[in-house]
């Protein structure tokens, strides 16, 4: 599945770049936003919301594995186990044992300038990009954002004792924007890991957050080390936007625990000091943090990252629509009741599983209703209209995240999944078998 989204405000990415801006930096959700010393403001981007990885999409309203060895395996992550009010002690004692196992990751990416031509070439120069991560297993493995080591092989690491290390990078998954690097040692021949060097961190259980609980974030924001901020859980469950091929990360964590550029790739640790999210993203209008930031949920880590380690990927489930979801809107103009529910398939992407399962957008529908006469308009209208999900499995879709989640969290490419939908009053169960997304490039070129 996946859903592109557009609002009047802009999401940026935590990231931090030194040295030379590339291009348009900021202008997309997930582009780094400042250089050392220098804001960049973001432009506003727009939200569409599209389902499936249909290529370009069709515009619509706003409505839009294995466990891992750092798992905590805690059933009660909860704050009513916690304290309602967190002293300072606490806080001082969790940086204490966190801070060993947070890094600083540098990493140096070329940027072409096509504004300066030299001997019919344009200028080219490199730039080095800081974020953060954190220490995954005693093998040297650090989990951080795609952003961070896009286009890197190699990156160094620093700890918070000063000492840097290069690490290369084992695999990235741009959908998620999740990446895994591991230390090699002090040069590439070497493999000096040690197991009293590496201190991982543990991995919380993202879905039993609630609203208000306490978290803290640690980072290196604006290349300051190791710094730590402190907030709440402000929403669950969130839709995070990617520029990559159109796909949206679901069940993200938000919170209002500050997070700058350089935070990209840090931990977002409940006060138990279990990661329960890794910091991505920011919504600002002006590229300073205004109380809104994101952090990729800790169970998603705990479904790619293995994959990224063993294989230098992650195979997303993908069925090949655009859509949106039903409003009250949107119901009334298709005919519908107010609180109808479910969502509405705009598009089918040629020779994907729901195209090969039946599965009709509306473009189609308006296709197959052209040739109509007819002169009643709203019969014409609810002729042409796409068929409308209702439910997966037999799991109620209300939302367009609703299809979103569960095909990330429950299925594989290969999987079967029933799609209950609604065809003009008509209502039919169609069975799919999902597939792999394709890759961002190609995603990119349909």
């Amino acid at each position: 599945m996946a859903i592109i989204t557009r609002s009047a405000m802009a999401l940026l990415v935590a990231g931090l770049v030194v040295g030379s801006l590339a291009g348009a930096a900021a202008a997309m959700a997930y582009l780094p936003a400042a250089a050392a010393n220098t804001t960049t403001a973001s432009s506003a981007a727009q939200q569409k919301a599209t389902a499936g990885g249909g290529g370009g999409g069709t515009e619509l309203k706003p409505e839009h594995s294995v466990s891992s060895p750092a798992a905590s395996g805690s059933a009660d992550s909860s704050p009513s186990s916690q304290q309602h009010f967190v002293s300072n002690s606490d806080l001082v004692g969790l940086f204490k044992k966190a801070e060993g196992s947070v890094v600083q990751i540098t990493s140096t990416a070329s940027v072409v300038n096509n504004n300066i031509i030299i001997n019919g070439s344009p200028l080219q120069s490199e730039s080095k990009r800081l974020g953060s991560g954190f220490v995954y297993d005693a093998e040297g493995h650090i989990v951080t954002n795609n952003h961070v080591v896009d286009g890197a092989k190699v990156v160094d690491v620093t700890f918070v004792d000063g000492n840097t290390y290069p690490a290369k990078v084992l695999g990235r998954d741009a959908y998620s924007d999740l990446a895994v690097i591991q230390v090699t040692g002090d040069d590439d021949n070497s493999n000096n890991n040690s197991a009293e060097r590496f201190s991982p961190l543990p991995l919380g259980n993202s879905s039993m957050l609630q609203v208000g609980e306490q978290v803290v974030a640690i980072g290196n924001p604006f290349g300051l080390s190791n710094t730590m901020t402190s907030g709440i859980v402000s929403q669950l469950g969130r839709l995070l936007p990617n520029g990559e091929g159109g796909f949206s990360i679901p069940n993200v964590v938000q919170t209002d625990a500050a997070i700058n550029p350089g935070n990209s790739g840090g931990p977002l640790l409940n006060m138990r000091g279990e990661v329960v999210g890794v910091n991505t993203a920011i919504t600002s209008s002006t590229g300073d943090f205004a109380g809104v930031g994101f952090a990729v949920p800790s169970d998603t880590v705990k479904r790619i990252v293995p994959a990224l380690i063993a294989r230098g990927e992650y195979r997303h489930p993908w069925l090949g629509i655009a859509g949106a979801s039903i409003n009250s809107e949107m119901a009334a103009k298709l005919g519908l009741q107010r609180n109808h529910g479910g969502v509405l398939v705009s598009s089918v992407v040629p020779g994907g599983p729901a195209d090969k399962a039946g599965l009709l957008g509306s473009e189609a529908a308006a296709d197959s209703g052209s040739g109509s006469r007819g002169s009643d308009t709203g019969k014409q209208q609810q002729q042409q209209r796409g068929d409308i999900i209702m439910a997966i499995d037999g799991h109620k879709v209300k939302r367009i995240e609703d299809v979103i989640t569960y095909l990330e969290e429950h299925k594989s490419a290969g999987d079967k999944v029933t799609l209950s939908i609604d065809r003009n009053g008509r209502q039919l169960d169609l069975v799919a078998t999902v597939q792999a997304r394709p890759d961002p490039q190609q995603q990119q070129q349909q």
